[in-house]
């Protein structure tokens, strides 16, 4: 069998602009490295491709000629995924394609059940390494659809959905694509190249607004220390990597084992490496000798999800209070030397003008090193989306394009979505303003920084305060909403 895994083009650049940063797609990595080997498979990022999609595709799907495509797409990305499945069926008629990720997961049976339906030809639901091998073989002969857990397949042309399951032995998988079967390049950030790179997988804490738990449960499963190990290796030394962001979804809930693996990492001695990683205020509060042990392995920037400041908003979202936790772990992260980017969501039911701007006045009064800020959005299957349903709160019901973090699905009792998108970016731009690189920012990347502090602000400074003068605050703002209105707008989709 030939089989191609493909990841969306679209992006939503809640930190830093969108040609910043391109990632490779880890789902479909991990999926196509666990195919058994005598399948031909290829991956294929169309974030490295997003302006010449329909060119490209046909192209290399010609070439190639798979008889299995993969799609793998997140709520906001669904619609460029049904897109993109309409123009594989074009340029291939006889091709099968099989969709995944979150999305296709938590909507199966919607999806199921929709006159898009026609287009897609397999659904597999939850994590896809063993789902997916499994169906390959199944298309080559060697086994039977019925009997594949986790997988949606047609049988006299409905959907038939086969029992979930359960969670993986992350003991078997074998390590994720990254050679010569890629064939898109090009992953950076900023100026450096990036990889990916996971230790474990789930998350036990309970807030709401998260959909995570219908894909891998509520757990926490760790990959070995030696296969981690053994995925670090091949980033370090094959790709010659020496940025890693680590994808977990909350890697510190077990600190022991953080420490394990940064003992192993520290006794390597992998010179001048970088490691990028998400975690809890909690754990990293309570635990300064595991953050010291973070520094020293590696870890140079750590993504803490504060969320909100407010008390309420905090209890809304089934955080619990991690005001004061946050300030200590930001405190220690910085402490070690490590840059913290914090996390928060605004858009709360209770949320007015001076909830926003306490938000982000938090931001200045802990010393964040950058803002990870985005707008409460009511991701399907969320209990905190039956919530705001309830509520009446939500404005958005049906156009899952904008469900990125970027765009005011909901409104609140104070503000209406309108005023809240409004807001949002105001007081982003008054209370936070132009970024300004600390010191542990800087001696992290003192190229870039030098060229952000120097070149790009000072121009960037001249050129939208002369939007400011001409066009005042709300034309600033209009001319921004039309730009990130097309940031994920595909023309050569559309035909």
């Amino acid at each position: 069998m030939k089989v191609v895994l493909i990841s969306m083009p679209d992006v939503a650049p809640l930190i830093i602009h969108e040609a910043a940063v391109h990632m490779p797609g880890h789902g479909i990595a991990c999926v196509g490295g666990n195919i058994d080997p005598e399948h031909d498979v290829y991956l294929i990022d169309l974030i490295r491709k997003r302006r010449s999609i329909r060119r490209y595709l046909t192209r290399t799907l010609t070439r190639i000629r798979p008889e299995l495509v993969g799609l793998s797409a997140m709520a906001w990305q669904y619609d460029t995924c049904l897109k993109l499945a309409r123009l594989i069926k074009t340029i291939l008629p006889g091709v099968k394609i099989v969709i995944g990720g979150y999305h296709a997961t938590l909507m199966s049976e919607e999806i199921a059940a929709s006159p898009e339906a026609a287009m897609i030809d397999f659904i597999i639901r939850g994590e896809g390494e063993e789902a997916c091998r499994r169906l390959v073989n199944a298309l080559a002969g060697k086994d039977d659809l019925a009997s594949i857990p986790s997988l949606s397949y047609k049988a006299d042309g409905s959907f038939v959905h086969n029992p979930w399951s359960g969670t993986l032995d992350l003991d078997t998988l074998k390590l994720p694509i990254r050679d010569k079967r890629r064939l898109t390049w090009g992953y950076h950030i900023l100026y450096s190249k990036i990889e990916l790179l996971e230790t474990s997988r789930g998350c036990t804490r309970t807030c709401n607004f998260c959909s995570m738990k219908h894909m891998y449960g509520r757990t926490f499963r760790t990959y070995p220390i030696e296969r981690v190990l053994a995925d670090l290796d091949d980033i370090y030394y094959k790709r010659k990597v020496r940025w890693v962001f680590i994808v977990d979804d909350n890697m510190v809930l077990d600190p022991q084992r953080v420490m394990d693996l940064c003992d192993a990492i520290i006794r390597r001695g992998y010179r001048k490496l970088n490691l990028v990683v998400q975690a809890d205020c909690i754990s990293m509060s309570r635990n300064e000798e595991m953050v010291k042990k973070m520094a020293r392995a590696g870890f140079r920037s750590v993504f803490l999800g504060i969320e909100n400041v407010s008390r309420k908003n905090l209890a809304a979202a089934h955080k619990g209070d991690i005001v004061t936790a946050s300030q200590k772990a930001v405190e220690i992260c910085h402490r070690h030397g490590i840059m913290v980017i914090g996390g928060l969501i605004f858009g709360f039911p209770d949320d007015d003008e001076a909830d926003i701007v306490n938000n982000y006045q938090f931001l200045n009064t802990i010393d964040a090193d950058a803002a990870y800020c985005q707008i409460l959005t009511p991701y399907p299957k969320t209990e905190m989306r039956q919530q705001l349903i309830d509520q009446g709160m939500v404005t958005n019901l049906d156009n899952l394009k904008r469900y990125s973090g970027l765009w005011a699905n909901v409104r609140t009792r104070h503000l209406s979505s309108e005023r809240l998108q409004y807001l949002f970016w105001y007081h982003r731009q008054k209370v936070l303003g132009w970024w300004k690189p600390s010191g542990r920012v800087r001696s992290q990347g003192k190229g870039w920084t030098s060229i952000w502090t120097f070149t790009f602000k000072p121009f960037l400074k001249l050129y939208y305060g002369h939007i400011l003068k001409k066009h005042g605050w709300i034309g600033r703002y209009e001319r921004e909403l039309k730009r990130l209105a097309k940031m994920n707008y595909f023309p050569d989709l559309e035909n």
